[in-house]
């Protein structure tokens, strides 16, 4: 089995070498390659993780191949063994991810693996997320075609990748997907005169799975879902809004017994709405979700594994270390109702508060709830366990987060940029702090770049942390040089100053370095990493303390 794997790569790389060496006619051959490798070291102050082998890779390597309107491409991964904190999915060596597709007279077919989104990824995403380890990529055949201008159809069958073991093991759930989009301006403005653009489209996502052949329940073999949504443009304002429904879907649930095996169906709302003109801009989101984790299987799988649809969060990404991973947002799967607001700013030159060259203001508030649901007691029939109704929430906060980031520059060759933070943050429903209680936390951030001359730069970061509850208080430094365009240096130290228990007073150092020419870039770093929860877009994985050496290498062709 692996020696036919091997022939069958080496056989690509010829074929893709030859054609590097030929000319554009014969097509065109890209790709990135990406390895990330480990050393573990014993560190039992911050209970590092050491695992048995000691060190751990993850690499992968993807090749494209494209002539006319045609287009091929594989993926090649590799975990030996994988590194700590990253799902045990993923182990072994092999191909995780290969194409065929082509494109023609309107119409678009692909073959074999695939990404997709239809709307906002409620109702379905399709999408890797390489450092949380999401892969939910579809295996079958996708058909786009487009039979009018402005006239877009969709329409896909598959099953998802689930598990990386020497090579893609797929979930047993069937996912079969239709979508349509209709461009309003394209199909009837052909002059482009209308200052209203409008689009409309429509969903139906279904599933078939027979993993859960338990005899408690009667359980629905085919599941669907449909959505509708909307988006306008005029002049400088624009909304979008979404609706899916879901028809009931019973799902165990050890740990909470309203919604273990329910057979309530699902809905979620999403609005935007939103102006913007030169030097401001404002933003409002809503959302109303209930009910509406949906997976290709009814078994007990990994927080990630095999999600169809995608639970967006209505909070900023934050970037800065302690806003970022000390209390980051991970959406509730059971429901919430959320709302957000932006506004940016730019007091205008040669103003008394603007200065020299101008100032720069971005406000975010946005919190979520916990809907207010009216428990029946059903659970002996119908198991709807409960009713709720749209953007009605209960007094039970999720988090609330309010922050603000001025930006200014000084001079020629110094920035400024000061954030405020301030969390209400409910750790016994959201769990990535393991306190399991209200969290009330503050933050500042003073980050300074300055410019030494065309080719050297120096960032210096500060920030610090406070909070009554779960471990105290923290700070942060760090200072970073940087050799344009080629070189940087970096050291850092993140310090839990106001832990009670005094021989938990850490300090996690790190010192950092890289190499980068052009689309090559080589990284080590060498110091502690502080036990946690790293997340991106709402979705999380935890991440274990460790102590050691890791290094990077990523390139592109």
């Amino acid at each position: 089995m692996k020696i036919n794997f091997f022939i069958k790569l080496g056989l690509l790389i010829l074929f893709a070498s030859k054609i590097i060496g030929q000319n554009n006619s014969n097509g065109l051959v890209s790709g990135n390659i990406q390895t990330v490798g480990q050393y573990y070291q014993e560190d039992t102050i911050i209970n590092a993780a050491l695992p048995e082998h000691l060190y751990g890779f993850n690499g992968f390597a993807n090749i494209n191949y494209q002539k006319g309107d045609f287009k091929a491409g594989i993926r090649y991964e590799s975990y030996l063994n994988t590194l700590e904190g990253y799902p045990s999915t993923f182990s072994g060596i092999g191909i995780g991810y290969r194409y065929l597709s082509w494109n023609s007279d309107n119409l678009g077919v692909t073959i074999g693996n695939f990404y997709d989104q239809f709307g906002s990824g409620m109702i379905f995403r399709a999408y890797e997320e390489r450092q949380l380890g999401i892969d939910n990529s579809l295996d079958g055949i996708r058909i786009n075609y487009e039979p009018l201008k402005g006239v877009n159809l969709k329409g896909m069958i598959g099953k998802q990748r689930h598990r990386f073991e020497d090579g893609l093991i797929n979930g047993n759930g069937i996912v079969r997907a239709i979508d349509g989009e209709l461009n309003i301006n394209e199909l009837f403005d052909s002059t482009n005169n209308w200052k209203l653009k409008a689009t409309l489209g429509g969903s139906f996502v279904s599933k078939f799975n027979t993993d859960n052949n338990t005899t408690l329940f009667n359980m629905p073999k085919n599941v669907g879902a449909s959505s509708i949504r909307l988006n306008l443009r005029y002049k400088r304002l624009r909304f979008s809004g979404e609706y899916v429904y879901k028809i009931n879907d019973p799902y165990p649930d050890n740990q909470n017994d309203n919604f273990n095996y329910i057979y309530k169906n699902g809905e979620g709302i999403l609005l935007n709405l939103g102006y913007s003109k030169k030097g401001f801009a404002i933003d409002f989101s809503a959302k109303h979700m209930d009910n509406m984790l949906w997976r290709s299987t009814n078994v007990n799988v990994g927080p990630t594994d095999l999600l169809i649809g995608y639970l967006p969060a209505l909070t900023k990404q934050h970037t800065y270390n302690l806003a970022a991973t000390l209390y980051p947002y991970a959406t509730n799967f059971y429901g919430e109702i959320a709302y957000q607001a932006d506004l940016i700013y730019k007091i205008p030159k040669k103003s008394v508060l603007g200065g020299k060259y101008g100032t720069s203001i971005a406000l975010n508030f946005a919190t979520a709830y916990v809907p207010e649901r009216n428990f029946i007691n059903d659970m002996e029939t119908t198991r709807n366990s409960y009713t709720t109704s749209l953007f009605s929430r209960s007094d039970s906060i999720l988090i609330q987060d309010f922050n603000v980031e001025i930006k200014r520059k000084i001079n020629t060759k110094l920035k400024m940029s000061f954030n405020y933070f301030n969390f209400i943050f409910n750790d016994n429903a959201v769990k990535v702090a393991n306190y399991y209680k209200m969290i009330y936390a503050q933050i500042a951030v003073l980050d300074l770049t300055y410019k030494i001359n065309r080719h050297h730069s120096l960032k210096f970061e500060t920030q610090a942390l406070w909070t009554n509850e779960d471990k105290g208080d923290w700070l942060f430094g760090q200072i970073e040089y940087t050799f344009s365009p080629h070189w940087y240096i970096a050291i850092l130290d993140q310090y839990n100053s106001g832990n009670l228990d005094v021989d938990k007073r850490v300090h996690y150092g790190l010192i950092s370095t890289g190499y980068i020419n052009g689309s090559h870039r080589f990284s080590f770093q060498y110091g502690k990493q502080r036990a946690g929860v790293f997340c991106v877009g709402g979705v999380c994985r935890a991440v274990p303390a460790s102590n050691g050496l890791t290094f990077t290498f990523t390139s592109s062709f």
